[in-house]
């Protein structure tokens, strides 16, 4: 059920505490923890800490939550010195478009050049 932890849930499980991760900043509602596939010299993911499996979701079922992944991606940016030589926010949904762990996260990647289309 959205919202709900979910016991298969990698992102869930750090939520928790039950796995590892390198947390860079958490919230009432986030957590944001370094990629452990990094696609960039600054590559951190903002979760909500709530279950819901993908951005559309999220956005449909809290708002709030989601604004929340949002501002503190944005947050992780500025902490990250991003802010001045830019950084994206990535939202893959779906497993077509590359999703692999289907909870909602942004990816925040900086640190290096981007190029549109991504490659």
């Amino acid at each position: 059920m959205a919202g709900e932890p979910q016991t298969d849930c990698l992102f869930c499980k750090i939520v928790t505490g039950d796995i590892p991760a390198t947390i860079v900043r958490e919230s009432a509602t986030t957590v944001a923890f370094r990629d452990i596939n990094p696609q960039a010299p600054s590559h951190v993911l903002v979760i909500p800490k709530a279950h819901y499996p993908d951005a559309a979701s999220l956005a449909a079922g809290d708002p709030q939550a989601a604004a929340d992944v949002l501002r503190e991606a944005g947050l992780v940016a500025a902490d990250e010195k991003l802010t001045e030589t830019g950084y994206r926010i990535v939202l893959n949904t779906g497993a077509g478009a590359g999703q692999t762990v289907f909870h909602a996260h942004a990816h925040v990647l900086g640190g290096r050049g981007m190029q549109w289309p991504p490659g």
